[in-house]
């Protein structure tokens, strides 16, 4: 509970205000420095690392207090955005110095991680989205809306849960929007772990939104956005308008639509497989790499934050991907246009952000002077891309808006190097405004000026001491000496008598003193106008701006591809509406780049079909690279559906509308759930949404429970896709059970296939190949003696595995026999499979009895082809007596 603070004036002022964002940190201005008291300044002091003091406050109560100087602003505040914490920043709205009462303070800006303008808290590379999740009574479905007020970008969505866990992962909101009374369902059905921030339930209100989105979009009905009967969506998006004005942002002309993102068109990938497959984030940062660090070769903020988008949302739109082909292929094959178009790109700034800060009125006199330039970039690529030989990239260059108005009016009315802050230089150029440039010649030539006055008094008046001075009292005078007094010209006043000199004024000096005084402040308001004039005037092609960003993002995306192709020698892939999977010497895009020096990777074809090989099962050690194979292949798969080219010699590929994977193990322990159960959850998941274009990777799925247990169930799942009644999915089945082999010989459109690796006098050699056939090894204890497992482990690992392979043969056998007898018998998956019987979990304890070993070891002593009939009766009896011993 926050404590009370004893009311002097200006904590009366200062609780005011804080009553109004009771959840956010107030910074609340006095004098120079910004100050934070109480709760506040005691988070304030954590997070940024500062001195946290105490201080009488008019009583004998003491109050916390942490502050930090007001220019140190844009250092401190990204720390508290970013610590996911809500800053109002309470500023003084009169100068100190012109009241004698308490000084006049307000709200200027409330910062929320999801509404963020500046750019010390922004990435340049990331969008920075506010999120709002609507979800039905039940859970059961619900909408969500993003929303970067950086950039203007407004989309907005509906489906189950799982989709909108899916936007969620993708988009990675800095802050997401509940209704307060859905809290609870919303962290039961949605598994975000962002930043929640809870509001009340009127923001999510139907009608009252919908009249908020057609005001502010100015139309009189939704149905230009597609919305008009969709009430969820309708909820989540005034949601969001609903927060901006509750945070006082209140310029955001810059949101100029409203997207639908339809999730049929777009390739499926459910929030697991896109963290496994280490799409845009490496699972351990400070040592790996993601697919988006591979090949992010983009040149400007618009490029990197499309790109991430593009990966996050592979087509399914053949026209799309081939048009996207055909401009990285025209890239690939012409040089000098693909190395001057990555050059042009260099020079151009944040197109987006700029725009959107310019409405917003955020933006700097360096900034307004960067987009004039980056236009001109802009022009000199429509012209390149429209002489070039490609007729694609001529229809790019087609896309671009003229500027040139704009480009004009920017260089006429700032100067060539204006600064960073309004008032901190020259901003307006000579020229634009006489007044302003006449008010600037007094300033600069002053000193000239006066200088020459008091030459031409002193020739007039015969003074030759007479100087000209200034003042806090009594301004600008002329100084005579009192020797001199008989020669004071009549058209001057005495302004102050002195021991042996008067000062006077005379008209033409107190008009330049009038004139002299007020022109810095006139000068600094002539400039603001001006500036403010030039803003809204830029302001009016925040549309054709936007539109810019939009194709030269486009292009420096795919001019990344390109230069990614040449680079790491990437084939362009075959993608057609067949069902094809057909990959020839195809690499890991990530893997080989990080690779110790001198090594290379190996690579593998990989052929799946809905007809022949659906499903191909791949048995192999540890660390010989089943999963590397898993992952290549989906990856290779969501480049070429980007529109990318693919690491591999070759590629042929059917389109894919939907990844899934079971990858790796983990738990959710919060939520009580064993590594097994999430692993059969995410399984469960992917079999209910298949269809024959789904691309499915199991590695290793079953090894959470015991060893015939697993068995069963990889036995089962995997009969289950071959026979799947909604369609054929091709499939990747990694697993270290080697009993699954047997279904290549019972299903027909199931193959098997081995990772090789070889043992060499007790040492592995992992080849990394995939060869046809199963393997009937894993080799698990040969790795063990590579992880550094001490001798005496391992080679009591060897002698324990031998008992068990031979004492337990049969029971394997048996497993077989029944399995094939219970599919005989359930010809369909949608009938009741037999239960599988006999599938008891091994036991170490009876097979390391004495007496075997015992008998093991005699037998293995006994040299069977020079054994007579009477020696072998004779062992028999002895091994006999020894199981009869008690």
């Amino acid at each position: 509970m926050a404590k009370k603070i004893a009311e002097t004036p200006m904590m009366k002022q200062y609780m005011e205000f804080k009553a109004k964002h009771p959840d956010a940190i107030l910074l609340f201005r006095v004098g120079d420095f910004y100050e934070t008291f109480s709760d506040d300044a005691i988070a304030a002091a954590e997070i940024l690392g500062i001195t946290l003091t105490k201080r009488a406050n008019g009583s004998a109560m003491h109050v916390e207090l942490a502050g930090f100087p007001h220019h140190a602003l844009d250092t401190y505040l990204p720390k508290l955005v970013r610590a996911g914490r809500r800053v109002a920043i309470c500023d003084q709205l009169e100068d100190p110095k012109l009241t004698k009462k308490l000084v006049k303070r307000g709200i200027t800006e409330l910062v929320t991680p999801g509404v963020v303008l500046g750019d010390n808290v922004l990435r340049s590379k990331e969008n920075n989205y506010l999120a709002a999740v609507w979800l039905s009574s039940d859970g059961a479905m619900g909408s969500v809306s993003l929303l970067d007020i950086s950039t203007g970008e407004f989309v907005v969505s509906e489906g189950t849960p799982e989709h909108l866990e899916k936007l969620l992962s993708s988009y990675q909101p800095k802050e997401v929007l509940v209704e307060r009374t859905s809290r609870s369902l919303f962290d039961k059905v949605i598994g975000y772990r962002g930043f929640i921030f809870e509001v009340e339930d009127w923001s999510f209100a139907v009608e009252n939104n919908r009249r908020k989105l057609t005001a502010h979009f100015g139309v009189q009905s939704l149905k230009g956005f597609g919305l008009e009967q969709r009430p969820a969506s309708i909820a989540a998006a005034g949601a969001i308008l609903n927060y901006l004005e509750l945070t006082s942002h209140h310029e955001i002309g810059h949101i100029t639509t409203l997207r639908s993102i339809d999730r049929l068109s777009y390739m499926r990938l459910d929030s697991f497989t896109f963290r496994s497959l280490e799409i845009l984030s490496p699972m351990n940062r400070e040592e790996g790499k993601s697919l988006l660090d591979i090949i992010d070769h983009t040149q400007t903020a618009m490029g990197g934050r499309l790109l991430r988008h593009w990966l996050s949302f592979p087509l399914i739109d053949l026209t799309e991907i081939h048009r996207r082909q055909s401009v990285v292929t025209d890239l690939v094959r012409t040089a000098d246009l693909r190395r001057t178009t990555s050059e042009l790109l260099i020079g151009i700034g944040d197109l987006e952000r700029m725009a959107s800060k310019a409405v917003v009125g955020r933006i700097s006199p360096r900034e307004v002077r960067q987009l004039a330039t980056s236009l001109g970039q802009v022009e000199q690529i429509g012209s390149l891309l429209a002489s070039s030989d490609s007729a694609e990239l001529q229809k790019i260059a087609s896309r671009l808006q003229p500027m040139g108005e704009l480009i004009s009016d920017i260089e006429h009315t700032l100067t060539e190097e204006p600064p960073a802050a309004l008032g901190r230089g020259i901003t307006i150029a000579p020229g634009v405004n006489s007044e302003l440039d006449e008010l600037r010649r007094l300033s600069s030539h002053g000193k000239e000026y006066l200088l020459e006055l008091q030459r031409r008094e002193s020739e007039r008046t015969g003074i030759p001491s007479l100087k000209v001075s200034y003042n806090n009292v009594f301004g600008y005078y002329i100084e005579v000496r009192s020797t001199h007094n008989d020669k004071v010209p009549e058209d001057w006043t005495r302004k102050q008598t002195l021991a042996n000199a008067e000062r006077y004024i005379f008209p033409e000096l107190k008009e330049y003193e009038e004139k002299i005084l007020g022109a810095e402040e006139r000068i600094a308001s002539l400039e603001g106008r001006l500036y403010s004039e030039l803003l809204v005037r830029l302001s009016r092609f925040v549309r054709p701006l936007q539109q810019d960003a939009r194709v030269i993002a486009e292009l420096d995306c795919l001019s990344s591809l390109a230069e990614v192709a040449v680079t790491e020698r990437y084939a362009c892939p075959v993608v057609d509406d067949g069902f094809v999977i057909d990959i020839r010497a195809g690499r890991h895009p990530v893997i080989e780049k990080q690779l110790p020096f001198g090594q290379s990777y190996v690579p593998n074809d990989v052929h799946l079909d809905n007809e022949e090989t659906q499903i191909m099962v791949i048995t192999g050690p540890n660390m010989s690279g089943k999963s590397a194979l898993l992952r290549q292949t989906a990856l290779i798969v969501l480049l070429a559906q980007i529109g990318s080219f693919v690491p591999a010699e070759a590629a042929h590929l059917g389109l894919t509308d939907g990844i899934f994977t079971r990858v790796g193990a983990s738990d959710n322990i919060s939520r009580g759930e064993s590594t097994f159960m999430v692993e059969m959850q995410e399984a469960s998941s992917i079999l209910n949404a298949l269809t024959p274009r789904s691309l499915v990777l199991f590695d290793e799925l079953g090894r959470g429970t015991s060893t015939y247990d697993g068995i069963s169930i990889a036995w089962a799942i995997i009969e289950y896709l071959h026979d799947n009644p909604h369609g054929r999915p091709k499939t990747l089945f990694a697993t270290h059970y080697h009993e699954l082999n047997d279904l290549e010989g019972r299903l027909e459109r199931v193959k098997n296939y081995n990772v090789s690796a070889r043992e060499i006098d007790g040492r592995m050699l992992f080849l990394r190949k995939l060869v046809r056939g199963g393997s009937e090894h894993s080799f698990g204890i040969q790795v063990a003696r590579l992880g550094g497992m001490p001798r005496s482990i391992t080679d009591r690992a060897t002698d324990i595995l031998g008992q068990l392979e031979s004492a337990h043969i049969h029971e394997v056998t048996g497993l077989s026999a029944e399995v094939n007898v219970s599919r005989a018998a359930t010809p369909s998956v949608t009938e009741p499979s037999s239960k599988i019987t006999g599938g008891v979990q091994m036991s170490f304890f009876q097979l390391d009895d004495p007496v075997l070993s015992d008998i093991r070891e005699r037998l293995l002593m006994v040299d069977i082809n020079s054994l007579t009939p009477l020696e072998a009766l004779n062992k028999l009896s002895e091994i006999q007596r020894l199981l009869k011993t008690p």
